[in-house]
C-alpha cells in the first residue's frame, strides 16, 4: 500500500484526497507499479535515483563519467550507482530528445514554459512526418512517484499523459539518421491546464513515423518534472543549504630555508581554482547571490593567504621555481571577505580531517584524536582572521553523511555538538509517513543533523551536459515542493551536497536555489537555525551500528599503518623543536602538514595519500639531519693524559640548544672519557650555520684500540640523530722503558758534572802556576824525575802538583771516565 507521505494534501477534504489518489493511480499506471516495488519514504532509500540523472539515462547507457546519461539509482549508502542499458532504436527510443533548458523552472500564472533541446535520430532509417510536442501527466503522488517516474525507460501510454495539442508543438519534415536538430517549444501556462498543487510529470517527446512503421507513433520521449504551487504555501519548509569551500592539499611541510619561511606549493593548481571562471572563483560568485550557510576548510584559506604574498611551487626534479598568481590569490580572499560578511559560517577542523578514518582505525593509535582537537581550534582561528567573521567550529561532518557510534564520538571529542549525517545512513526505523525535520538528539548532548539524503544528491555527477543540469534542478525542485506538499507540518530541511562541487556542479545548485528565491514554499535557514528547532518526536534518533556502516566508504578510508606513520612523525617533530631555539618555525608548517595527512580530500586517492605522507616525513628527516656530528676519524693517543675534540654541525637557518654530547669508551680499563665509562658537555650554537667543537679528557691505562662512541642527546636524556664510532690507538708508556730512560738521563747529568768538575781544578792550578807555570814543575816533568821527589833548589814541605794536572796523568784519567760513560 501506498503511504499516506505519497499523497500530499492540499485542503482538509477527505473526499478531495481520495480524489486525488484514485486519479493517480488510475492515470499513472506506471505509478502504481512503481509504488509497489519502492520503500517508503521513510524508510532506508535503497533504490533512489540520482536526481536528474535517471530520466537522461533513458535514452543513453555507460557514457564514461558518473552522472552522463546513464541511468542513476543510489544504494543504501548513498552512493550513485550506474544501471543503464542498450539503447533502442526501435520503437519509442529511435530518437534521442535532449532537454537542455526549461524555464521557469517553477512557472506561477501567466508565465510562459519553454522547453528547448536537441532531437537526433539514432536509428538507420529517416523519420518523416516528425513533431516535438509536449506531454502532460497527472500529478504525482509522492516523493516515491518522482524516484519511479525518473526511471521509466521508453514511452508508457497512460503514464505519459496526454499531449498538449494546438499549435505548442515543432514540426520537421525529416530527421535524418544521426544529425542532431534544435527544437524550442513554448507553452503559456494557462494552456497547460494546471490544477491543483503538486508536481506533475512533463514529457517532451518526438512523434514521427519511419518506412519500416509508416504510421504516427512515439519515436523518442525525455520526461521531466514541473512543480506548481499557485500562491504561498500555507506552511513552508524551512530549508538549509550548505555551500562548501573546499579543496585538495596544496601546500607541501616544505619552505625555503630564508628567514621569510617562504612556502612551497605542489603545483598551480589552486590558482586555477580561485582564478576567475574556476571552480572555486565560480563557487563564491554564485554563492554570493544566495542565502546559503558558508561550510569552509581552513586549510584553503591558509593556502590562498600564502599564495598572496611570496611562494614557490616544486619543479619536477626537486627543485622550486616562484610562484606566479599572487595578485588572483589576492582578488579571490578580498571577493570571498565581501561575500560571507554578514553570513553563517561554519568553519571545518583544519584540512577537513577524515572523521570516519579517524573512529576505525586512527583511534587505537595514541595521539591521533590529539591531532583532531589541534586542528579544530586552529581551524577556527584562521577563518576568523582571514575572513574576519565570527564563525562557528560547533558542527562536524563526516564523509557522505554516513555516521555510526564511533564516528560520533570521534566527532564530538574536539568540541563538536552537532553532527552533520544523511538519511540514507541515520535512517527513519518508525515508518513516518512524511519527511521529518533534520534536528535529531542522539544522547550526550549531541544533536543529529539529518540532511535529506535526494536533495543532498541531487548534482552529483557530470552537469557539464545542459541535459543533466536541467533534469536535475527540475528535480531537485519538485522533491523540495512534494516535502511541503506533505502535509502543514512546519519542517526544517538540511541539504548537505558533495565535499567539492564542480563549476557545473555549483551552476546547477545555484540555479535550482534561485528559483525558490520568490519563497512560495520553502524559505532559506541557516545551520545554526536548524540546528535549535524543535526536533520531531517521532523521528528516530537511533545511531546506525558499526555493521551498517557501507562497505564501499569504509574501503576509501585510510588504514592504521597511516595513523602509525603519522605518530611516527609527530614523535621526531617533538624531540626536533625540543633543540631548536625557534621552535614555532617547524611547529606550525609541520603541525598542519600532519593535519592535511589525515584529511578527507584523500578518499578514493590513496596513492597520492601514501606519497604525500611520505613527503612530510623525509623532508622532516632531512631538516633534522641538519644537526649532527661531522665524521671523525681515529686518533691515537700517546700519553697518559689527553684531550678529543667532537665536532657538532648546524646547517640550519636558526640555532640549536638542549642538546648534550655524550662520549663513550667501550672499555673504560684502558681508557677512561672523563671520570669514567663516559662525559657529557652540553652544546649550543647560537646561530645557523655555525658549528662547536666539544673537547672531551682522556686517560690512558694500557695500550691498544679502543672504539669511542660519540652521540647527541636532547634533555630528555632520547638520542638524536646518529652516533659517530672512532677508534682511539693508546700507545702507553711501560715502567720498564721509563726505568731505562731515567737511567740514561742520569748518566747524562753524571757526566755532564764530572765535566765541569775537571774543567774548574784545570782552571785552578793554572791560576796558582802562573801564565808561564812554575820552573820546578816543568823541570821535574820534563826531566822525568819522580813526582814528589826532592830537587836541588826543592823545597820538602812544598806540596807537589796534583797528579790529575800531569800529562800523562789526564790523559789516563781521560779514558778511564771514557769506559765510566759507556
Amino acid at each position: 500500500m501506498a503511504e499516506a507521505a505519497d499523497f500530499p494534501g492540499t485542503g482538509p477534504s477527505p473526499a478531495h484526497r481520495w480524489f486525488r489518489r484514485a486519479a493517480t493511480l488510475l492515470v499513472g499506471g506506471g505509478l502504481l507499479a512503481g509504488l509497489l516495488h519502492l520503500p517508503a519514504d521513510s524508510a532506508a532509500y535503497a533504490a533512489v535515483p540520482v536526481s536528474g540523472q535517471a530520466a537522461a539515462g533513458a535514452k543513453t547507457a555507460g557514457q564514461g563519467a558518473p552522472g552522463s546519461s546513464a541511468q542513476g539509482v543510489r544504494n543504501a549508502s548513498g552512493t550513485a550507482v550506474r544501471t543503464g542499458f542498450k539503447a533502442d532504436t526501435t520503437g519509442s527510443r529511435t530518437v534521442d530528445v535532449s532537454l537542455d533548458s526549461l524555464t521557469p523552472g517553477a512557472p506561477r500564472k501567466g508565465d510562459t514554459v519553454t522547453v528547448s533541446g536537441t532531437v537526433t535520430n539514432e536509428g538507420r532509417q529517416p523519420v518523416t512526418k516528425a513533431q516535438v510536442g509536449l506531454r502532460l501527466g497527472a500529478p504525482l503522488g509522492g516523493r516515491s512517484a518522482i524516484d519511479a517516474a525518473a526511471q521509466r525507460e521508453g514511452f508508457q501510454p497512460g503514464s505519459d499523459g496526454t499531449e498538449v495539442g494546438g499549435k505548442y508543438i515543432q514540426k520537421f519534415a525529416k530527421l535524418a539518421p544521426g544529425v542532431p536538430q534544435r527544437f524550442s517549444v513554448s507553452v503559456p501556462v494557462s494552456a497547460l491546464d494546471l490544477g491543483i498543487d503538486g508536481v506533475y510529470q512533463l514529457g517532451v517527446a518526438l512523434t514521427g513515423q519511419t518506412a519500416a512503421q509508416p504510421y504516427p507513433q512515439v519515436l523518442g520521449i525525455e520526461r521531466t518534472f514541473l512543480p506548481w504551487q499557485d500562491g504561498a504555501a500555507e506552511t513552508k519548509t524551512r530549508t538549509t543549504y550548505l555551500w562548501p569551500l573546499i579543496s585538495t592539499t596544496h601546500l607541501t611541510a616544505r619552505t625555503r630555508s630564508d628567514e621569510q619561511q617562504t612556502p612551497v606549493f605542489t603545483n598551480e593548481d589552486l590558482a586555477k581554482e580561485i582564478q576567475p571562471g574556476g571552480r572555486l572563483a565560480q563557487l563564491v560568485t554564485l554563492g554570493s547571490q544566495l542565502d546559503v550557510t558558508w561550510v569552509i576548510d581552513p586549510d584553503l584559506l591558509v593556502s590562498v593567504d600564502a599564495m598572496s604574498e611570496k611562494y614557490d611551487v616544486e619543479g619536477p626534479d626537486g627543485t622550486t621555481v616562484p610562484g606566479r598568481y599572487q595578485s588572483v590569490a589576492k582578488q579571490w580572499l578580498n571577493e570571498l571577505q565581501k561575500t560571507v560578511k554578514g553570513k553563517k559560517v561554519v568553519a571545518l577542523p583544519f584540512a577537513d580531517p577524515d572523521l570516519a578514518s579517524l573512529a576505525h582505525s586512527g583511534k587505537a593509535v595514541s595521539g591521533s584524536l590529539g591531532h583532531l582537537k589541534e586542528a579544530t581550534e586552529v581551524g577556527l582561528d584562521a577563518v576568523t582572521s582571514i575572513l574576519h567573521v565570527k564563525a562557528t567550529a560547533d558542527f562536524a561532518w563526516p564523509a557522505e553523511g554516513a555516521v555510526d557510534p564511533s564516528i560520533v564520538d570521534v566527532a564530538t571529542s574536539a568540541g563538536a555538538r552537532r553532527v552533520i549525517a544523511r538519511s540514507d545512513s541515520l535512517r527513519e526505523t518508525n515508518n513516518l509517513p512524511y519527511t521529518p525535520s533534520a534536528a535529531r538528539p542522539i544522547g550526550g548532548g549531541t544533536t543529529a543533523l539529518v540532511a535529506d539524503a535526494r536533495l543532498s544528491t541531487a548534482f552529483q555527477g557530470d552537469m557539464t551536459r545542459s541535459e543533466d543540469a536541467t533534469l536535475a534542478v527540475q528535480e531537485f525542485l519538485a522533491q523540495s515542493l512534494m516535502v511541503t506538499l506533505q502535509d502543514n507540518r512546519q519542517r526544517h530541511l538540511v541539504v548537505a551536497p558533495q565535499r567539492t562541487p564542480t563549476a557545473s556542479q555549483a551552476q546547477a545548485m545555484a540555479t535550482a536555489l534561485k528559483a525558490l528565491d520568490d519563497e512560495r514554499w520553502s524559505q532559506p535557514q541557516d545551520l545554526a537555525a536548524a540546528a535549535k528547532a524543535k526536533p520531531d518526536p517521532a523521528a528516530t534518533t537511533q545511531v546506525p551500528s558499526a555493521a551498517a556502516y557501507p562497505a564501499s566508504l569504509r574501503k576509501q578510508e585510510m588504514p592504521r599503518s597511516a595513523f602509525e606513520k603519522l605518530r611516527i612523525t609527530k614523535d621526531k617533530l617533538d624531540r626536533f623543536k625540543m633543540i631548536l631555539s625557534e621552535p614555532d618555525r617547524v611547529i606550525t608548517p609541520f603541525g598542519r602538514a600532519m593535519d592535511r595527512e589525515m584529511s578527507t580530500s584523500w578518499r578514493g586517492r590513496p596513492a597520492e595519500a601514501r606519497g604525500f605522507r611520505e613527503g612530510v616525513r623525509q623532508y622532516l628527516t632531512g631538516l633534522m639531519h641538519q644537526v649532527g656530528l661531522i665524521k671523525k676519524s681515529n686518533a691515537k693517543l700517546s700519553g697518559r693524559s689527553a684531550t678529543i675534540p667532537v665536532t657538532v654541525q648546524n646547517n640550519l637557518v636558526q640555532g640549536v640548544d638542549h642538546l648534550v654530547l655524550r662520549l663513550t669508551s667501550t672499555n673504560p680499563t684502558r681508557l677512561k672519557i672523563g671520570d669514567g665509562l663516559y662525559e657529557e658537555q652540553p652544546v649550543k650554537i647560537t646561530g645557523g650555520g655555525h658549528t662547536q667543537s666539544v673537547k672531551f679528557t682522556t686517560t690512558a691505562n694500557a695500550n691498544g684500540r679502543v672504539p669511542v662512541y660519540a652521540q647527541l642527546y636532547t634533555e630528555d636524556n632520547q638520542p638524536y640523530g646518529e652516533a659517530v664510532r672512532f677508534e682511539v690507538n693508546v700507545t702507553e708508556i711501560t715502567p720498564t722503558v721509563i726505568l731505562v730512560i731515567a737511567g740514561g738521563v742520569l748518566l747524562l747529568v753524571l757526566a755532564g758534572f764530572r765535566m765541569y768538575t775537571q774543567r774548574k781544578r784545570a782552571a785552578r792550578l793554572q791560576a796558582e802556576t802562573g801564565p808561564d807555570g812554575g820552573s820546578d814543575g816543568d823541570d821535574g816533568i820534563a826531566s822525568g824525575t819522580t813526582p814528589g821527589s826532592g830537587s836541588d833548589g826543592g823545597d820538602p814541605e812544598q806540596p807537589s802538583d796534583p797528579a790529575p794536572d800531569t800529562a800523562p796523568e789526564s790523559t789516563e784519567a781521560s779514558q778511564t771516565g771514557e769506559r765510566v760513560d759507556r
